[in-house]
């Protein structure tokens, strides 16, 4: 399944396009791979994105998910690509009974 969510990143005061190309559903090893020229806070973003899914109820495919961050020529930084890459079809997603599991609340 591929899905394409746009996005964009700043170079100095001007904005760039990115697009978000999120294709899940690969056969392989169930792991994230991030491509794209991304910096180690964009690819840490894939374990900040996967645990706060996990922790709402929905389980990731167990199979590979690739995500490209397009143009693969321009730098991106920072953490500005968490809600895009949460953002990809979930559809295929297990969740626990028919609703993802609420979560516990401290009063």
């Amino acid at each position: 399944m591929l899905a394409t969510i746009t996005s964009a990143a700043l170079q100095g005061i001007d904005a760039e396009v990115v697009y978000v190309e999120v294709n899940a559903g690969e056969s392989g090893e169930p792991k994230l791979n991030l491509v794209g020229l991304p910096d180690t806070a964009v690819k840490e973003s894939g374990d900040r994105v996967w645990a706060a899914l996990n922790n709402t109820g929905f389980r990731p495919p167990r199979t590979r998910t690739t995500i490209n961050l397009a143009p693969g020529t321009l730098r991106k930084e920072g953490p500005c690509y968490d809600r895009p890459i949460a953002r990809h079809p979930r559809r295929d997603w297990s969740t626990q009974g028919d609703r993802p599991r609420r979560l516990a609340h401290r009063r």
